[in-house]
C-alpha cells in the first residue's frame, strides 16, 4: 500500500511521520525550507516529551513519486485547485484521496438527495477543476484535530490531539475507508469511521467560522473573544446564522452554541491558527471558513448579516494592511 501526503506541514508532516513510523510506505509533498531540512537532517516530531526522528520519502515533485493507493491533502484548501493536475498523476483506477483540512469541502453536495445533489461550490472550487479532475468518487472525507506546530524547519512539535475521523461522502462502510482507517489506528491514530462526517464537518466548522475572523479584525485571543460580551454576543450571533443553514441542510448539530462558545473560552489565550497566519503575512482559509457558508446560504435563501459583517471586516483589514 502506497501512502501520499500532499503538504507535509505541521499536520501532514505529523500524520506521515506515525505512518512511518508504522512501517507503511509513505512519500511526502513539501517545499521550501522544511523540504530542505527533512532531506538534510530528517523529520523530527516532539511527542509526549520524546523526540523521534526518520528519514522520509520526500520531495517537492509529485510526478516523481509514482502511483498511489492513498492520497492525503493535507494543505490549505485555497492552494489545492492551483495543483490538481499535478495531484492527478499520482493516480491510478483506484486512488482514494483524503480531504484533511479545515472547512467546506469542495465535495459536500456530492450524492446529497435534494434540489442541491452535486451543486458545486463555486468560491471553493473554481472553474470545477477539482469536481472535474480529482472527482468526487476518489473522495474520503476527514474531520483533523490534532494541534501541531513546525517549530524549525524539519521539527514539528505535537501539542494535542490525535483524532483523523473519516467519513465516505455516501456514508458507507467500503474496503477502502476500512483499509486506511486500521492504517491509521496501527500508526497510532484515532481514526473512526462515520456514517454522517457532514455533521462532523460542521461540529468543528461553527466555532472556527465565527473564532477565526474575529480573531483578526480584533487581534483577540479565544478567551476573550469567547467571554467579553461585545464579542460573545457577534460570534454567537454568526453560530446561530450558520447553525439555520445546517438545520436547512437535514442536520442536527449534538452541542449548543453556548456550549461551543464554553468550548472556546476553556482554550484560554490561544491566537487561532488564522490570526497567527495573519501576522505572519499568509493568505487566510476565508473561502472554505467563511465565504462558502455566505455561498450556501444564499443557496437556501437564509439570511447572513453577521457572517456577512465578520466578512467585510475581516476583508477590510486585510486590504488595509496590504
Amino acid at each position: 500500500m502506497k501512502i501520499c501526503i500532499v503538504g507535509a506541514g505541521a499536520i501532514g508532516g505529523y500524520l506521515g511521520f506515525k505512518l512511518i513510523n508504522a512501517g507503511f510506505d509513505v512519500s511526502l509533498v513539501a517545499r521550501g525550507a522544511h523540504l530542505k531540512a527533512m532531506k538534510h537532517s530528517g523529520l523530527t516530531v516532539i511527542e509526549n516529551n520524546k523526540e523521534i526522528s526518520c528519514f522520509p520519502k520526500c520531495s517537492e515533485s509529485m510526478s516523481d513519486l509514482g502511483k498511489m493507493d492513498y492520497i492525503f491533502i493535507t494543505l490549505k484548501a485555497y492552494s489545492i485547485p492551483g495543483l490538481v493536475n499535478e495531484i492527478s498523476t499520482m493516480f491510478k483506477e483506484n486512488t482514494a484521496v483524503i480531504t484533511a483540512y479545515n472547512g467546506i469541502p469542495w465535495w459536500y453536495f456530492f450524492n446529497i438527495e435534494g434540489p442541491f445533489k452535486n451543486y458545486r461550490i463555486k468560491c471553493i472550487d473554481p472553474n470545477n477543476i477539482q469536481w472535474n479532475t480529482i472527482t468526487p468518487e476518489r473522495i474520503i472525507g476527514c474531520v483533523v484535530y490534532p494541534a501541531t506546530e513546525i517549530i524549525e524547519p524539519g521539527v514539528i512539535k505535537h501539542i494535542e490531539g490525535n483524532r483523523f475521523s473519516l467519513g465516505e461522502p455516501k456514508g458507507m462502510q467500503t474496503e477502502r475507508i476500512s483499509t486506511i482507517s486500521k492504517a491509521l489506528v496501527k500508526a497510532g491514530i484515532k481514526a473512526p469511521i462515520r456514517s454522517n462526517l457532514r455533521e462532523e464537518i460542521w461540529t468543528k466548522l461553527i466555532g472556527n467560522l465565527a473564532f477565526n475572523p474575529l480573531s483578526v479584525i480584533t487581534g483577540k485571543t479565544l478567551d476573550i473573544l469567547a467571554s467579553e460580551h461585545e464579542y460573545r454576543t457577534i460570534a454567537y450571533d454568526a453560530m446561530k446564522e450558520a447553525n439555520l443553514i445546517i438545520n436547512q441542510l437535514g442536520i442536527k448539530l449534538k452541542i449548543s452554541i453556548d456550549q461551543r462558545i464554553e468550548g472556546a473560552a476553556k482554550v484560554g489565550a490561544h491566537k487561532t491558527s488564522m490570526l497567527q497566519d495573519y501576522e505572519k503575512g499568509k493568505e487566510l482559509e476565508l473561502d472554505s471558513l467563511v465565504v462558502s457558508i455566505k455561498e450556501i446560504g444564499d443557496l437556501l435563501g437564509i439570511k447572513t448579516p453577521t457572517i456577512d459583517k465578520i466578512l467585510y471586516e475581516v476583508e477590510k483589514k486585510i486590504s488595509k494592511n496590504n
